[in-house]
């Protein structure tokens, strides 16, 4: 088959030096519509048809695209790459997984042969398919979706074809393309951080730059339509390219605001620590203080997966009797459900905790509601200027949970938005729990649930905890 004619110039300078740049593994971030995605689609075929031939004249890679679900494979990724290689050119498969193979001859006498294989990680059997090919290279699509043992595991396949008796060996890696992850992410921490040896990692303007790539292939006001209606967090990574973490239900805690309620701080000197726990196999611990005007700050966190309660009392222990060791312990609360019996030998989890030198108890409340509500009248409150709730960076987890992470579910409704009535449960409800109780150490629910005194117009809640004057 004579090679088609498909002209291809990259819509900007950072697109540019992605394709060109020769690193074993590369990453392009940007915006929405900013051509990230055709740019590796182009630099598949690009690769391909610079392989070295082979002792036979064929010109051989393979080449797995991944993406981390079957829909969006199906719909954005399989798409993409046909709108520029459509399945009536070469052999298309769409089942099993769905594999592309061009064959084309090259004007030096040549042949090229490329196969592509398309692979969603939410089905076992791509999965096992992954971990037994032979790649020349791979393209994860969106890598922010996928951990990073699936990268590292990718790494591992390519650059084993063609083989070396076949001969044609040439540039073998990954490509990855993605919008802008979390600052905590495993992307932001190799690219901005820890860059590994042989790795490269590129970062496209914003869509509303005066850099921005791609403008020529999109319609007029693109990117200043699509901001209308749009919160500045989503703004901020699918337009201006920013790394940020976007809602994607309706937030728990919507009071919070990032920019007022975490700062860097030291702890208040001789103020005690409370401790707030969540159990199960993905435990979690807050530490906070109080002062004497009511302020409330998150400095510090524990948090686990896949860990029971006598692996993370340890830890939880070690945090306590290092850097915070100077600091008295006021109390620490956990989850009441922790009380009831192992049936294995009957230890709660507050005994094997008090094995472990940490003296907590149950919470004095488990009501959703007057646990939800503690937090959110801290997040509130205004007190001598300063916030009544603040939380240190450091807390990565609980910080992000506050920013929205820990939501409430979107219910599947026509005509109207709708979510659940309590939050999901998700990697970020472990770490909103313990805040929860350690907001009950502090006193703040039996604050919410005394009766009032009114007097001279004020009305003061007080406890063994906390007097506030909302007069």
């Amino acid at each position: 088959m004579n090679a088609p004619t498909i002209r291809y110039r990259p819509p900007g300078p950072v697109s540019k030096a992605f394709m060109l740049d020769d690193s074993f593994v590369r990453g392009i971030r940007g915006p929405f519509g900013s051509g990230k995605s055709t740019a590796c689609v182009f630099e598949i075929m690009r690769r391909a048809r610079e392989q070295p031939p082979g002792f036979d004249g064929v010109r051989r890679s393979r080449w797995a695209i991944l993406r981390n679900t079957y829909p969006e494979l199906r719909t954005t990724t399989i798409k993409t790459w046909h709108q520029w290689f459509p399945p009536s050119l070469g052999e298309w498969k769409s089942e099993g997984p769905p594999t592309h193979r061009i064959v084309v001859q090259d004007p030096d006498g040549t042949v090229m042969d490329l196969e592509v294989l398309f692979l969603a990680l939410d089905r076992p059997d791509d999965i096992a398919k992954l971990l037994s090919m032979e790649l020349t290279g791979a393209w994860l699509n969106e890598a922010r979706e996928f951990p990073k043992a699936v990268v590292d595991g990718v790494t591992g396949r390519v650059g084993r074809y063609p083989s070396a008796m076949m001969g044609g060996r040439g540039w073998s890696g990954v490509i990855m393309d993605t919008n802008p992850p979390d600052s905590d992410h495993w992307w932001y921490r190799l690219a901005e951080k820890d860059r590994p040896e042989g790795w490269a990692f590129f970062a496209q303007p914003g869509g509303r730059s005066d850099g921005a790539e791609n403008r020529e292939n999109l319609p007029d006001g693109y990117y200043e339509r699509m901001v209308a209606g749009k919160d500045e967090d989503w703004i901020r990574v699918y337009v201006d390219a920013e790394y940020g973490f976007v809602r994607e239900g309706k937030p728990v805690w919507a009071d919070y605001r990032d920019g007022i309620h975490c700062k860097e701080f030291d702890l208040w000197p001789g103020l005690p620590i409370f401790v707030g726990m969540d159990f199960g196999l993905t435990p979690a611990a807050v530490l906070l203080q109080r002062n004497a005007s009511g302020r409330v700050r998150a400095f510090d966190e524990v948090v686990a997966t896949d860990m029971g309660i006598a692996a993370f009392a340890p830890l939880l222990k070690q945090r306590l009797d290092g850097p915070w060791r100077d600091f008295p312990i006021g109390a620490i609360f956990g989850d009441p459900a922790g009380d009831n019996r192992a049936q294995t030998d009957e230890k709660t989890c507050f005994d094997i905790l008090r094995a472990a030198g940490i003296q907590a108890r149950p919470a004095n409340t488990n009501d959703v509601a007057i646990r939800l509500d503690s937090v959110s009248q801290a997040l509130r409150r205004l007190i001598d200027g300063e916030p009544g709730f603040q939380v240190h960076p450091r807390c990565t987890v609980l910080r992000k949970a506050l920013g929205g992470a820990y939501c409430y579910r979107r219910l599947d409704v026509r005509g109207e938005e709708r979510f659940r009535d309590v939050p999901d449960k998700n990697e970020f409800s472990h770490v909103s729990d313990a805040l929860q109780y350690g907001m009950d150490a502090l006193g703040e629910s039996r604050a919410l649930t005394r009766r009032p005194e009114v007097a001279g117009g004020g009305m003061r809640v007080s406890s063994s905890y906390v007097e506030w004057d909302f007069g």
